[in-house]
């Protein structure tokens, strides 16, 4: 059910709009988790590392095309906010019209390359074979990626973020009882891992189109599908590339930190693979409280109300400092058990160095939170050349921090933590200037009106 979050109490719509969000991309996280724990707990460490390794690049090829699905949905909250239902249905057909396309094209490029790219990364002989062939068959699903994505974005556009959790709900589970089988069963190993994600995405996919059949009107439209406007496509563009390319650079960072890596051992990728998960699982709803704010801000700055924006940033900070309290504590405590359901009992040293990675980060939460809550913000006001910036200043600090502390100090595990760090650090240097200035110049125009009103 669309929401129009332009009026009403603002936590409950906050809260509302998130929690779903939150579950959803913990779903989400369900299908490479459940790749990860069952392909090492059966398969072992190696098949662990080969789709460790090919993670990054799978990663940032999705990314792309949810950070283009993220732009295209800041264009439509403002325009369902403004009440524009005309340009919401030329905005909605054209970005469908190009997203496949590029889907296609991108998914004959990738299965060709995918080979060549792993050995960039200077992923290891032994299981390159096997990390090619993951990516392949995770590439041949791109299409439904793209599709799920799109309408994801879409309904939350309009308010809506609990249908895509319960698409992704059943999905997920899906995902590992298909694993379990193709993996455990059929003795598959890493293509059936793979090939489980692939199918689990699909379905998904097909849940996610009923369901807009059936109960948003405003989004079947007919004829109208084969809608393609130019000038709609490069306005989409604009936005979407922006987005896609903040998105590929928190990957592109991942990849070069990756390669430092990878010329560690097996055990040393294996731990990396693990906390990565970790990671995703706890800095997700971080971002999910951010997109929250953002589809928030945008439908309010279409209906014009610059009180009701500050009123919901100040209340993203009160959501985001409690949620980050609460993971701080349960990754902190139970880090060694989180360890455990990765490897099996004969991987002591992945264990360990997974340990001393997560009781550290877990102290740093604080540091991604404040840079999501202005992230935001500056997505929510469609200024996301700002996000951008600071997340290639994030990214490039935190590769170099590595490189320096583990490649020539060669440091320990622990290290990739505190280069998680300065990244952060280098974010927020430059956030939190442009931040003040925006705020002066965007709400400076409430506070002028106020004084005009009481004079």
């Amino acid at each position: 059910m669309t929401t129009d979050m332009t009026e009403g109490k603002i936590i409950p719509q906050l809260t509302g709009f998130t929690i779903p969000l939150v579950l959803g991309n913990l779903f989400q996280l369900t299908y490479n988790a459940a790749d990860s724990v069952i392909v090492g707990k059966f398969v072992g460490d190696d098949a662990l590392a080969a789709v460790g390794t090919a993670g990054p690049i799978m990663n940032m090829v999705i990314l792309f095309i949810s950070g283009m699905c993220m732009g295209a949905g800041i264009l439509m909250s403002t325009q369902y906010g403004a009440k524009k239902y005309g340009q919401l249905e030329r905005q909605v057909s054209t970005a469908m019209i190009g997203g496949i396309g590029f889907s296609i094209g991108v998914t004959v490029l990738l299965m060709i390359f995918a080979r060549p790219l792993l050995g960039l990364l200077q992923v290891p002989q032994d299981i390159i074979g096997s990390a090619a062939v993951y990516l392949r068959i995770i590439f041949g699903g791109l299409i439904f990626t793209f599709i799920y994505n799109f309408f994801s974005n879409t309904l939350r556009a309009l308010g809506d973020s609990r249908a895509p959790l319960f698409f992704l709900i059943i999905s997920a589970f899906l995902n590992i009882v298909l694993d379990l089988s193709f993996v455990v069963a059929l003795d598959w190993g890493v293509p059936g891992s793979a090939a489980a994600t692939v199918l689990s995405e699909a379905l998904c996919c097909l849940f996610c189109l009923g369901y807009i059949k059936r109960q948003v009107p405003l989004l079947c439209l007919g004829r109208k599908w084969g809608v393609f406007d130019r000038a709609v496509l490069g306005r989409t563009f604009s936005y979407g590339i922006t987005s896609a390319l903040q998105q590929m650079c928190v990957q592109l960072g991942k990849i070069c930190v990756q390669t430092i890596v990878n010329v560690q051992g097996v055990e040393f990728i294996a731990a990396f693979t693990a906390i990565n998960r970790v990671d995703d699982f706890a800095m997700t709803p971080q971002q999910n409280i951010a997109h929250a704010s953002t589809t928030f801000m945008a439908q309010n700055r279409g209906a014009g109300k610059l009180r009701r924006m500050k009123q919901g940033f100040y209340c993203t900070i009160l959501l985001e400092a409690v949620y980050t309290a609460v993971v701080l504590a349960l990754v902190f405590v139970f880090s060694r058990q989180i360890m455990e359901l990765f490897v099996g009992e004969d991987s002591g040293e992945v264990v360990s160095l997974g340990i001393s990675y997560l009781k550290l980060i877990s102290l740093m939460y604080v540091m991604p939170a404040a840079t999501n809550i202005i992230q935001g913000f500056f997505r929510g006001l469609g200024d996301l050349k700002v996000t951008l910036i600071s997340t290639i200043l994030n990214m490039s600090a935190r590769f170099l921090s590595a490189w320096i502390m583990i490649h020539i100090l060669h440091g320990g595990f622990e290290r990739l933590a505190w280069a998680n760090f300065w990244g952060w650090v280098a974010m927020l240097l430059f956030q939190i200037p442009m931040i003040c200035f925006r705020w002066k110049k965007t709400f400076g125009r409430e506070l002028s009106h106020n004084e005009e009103t009481k004079a």
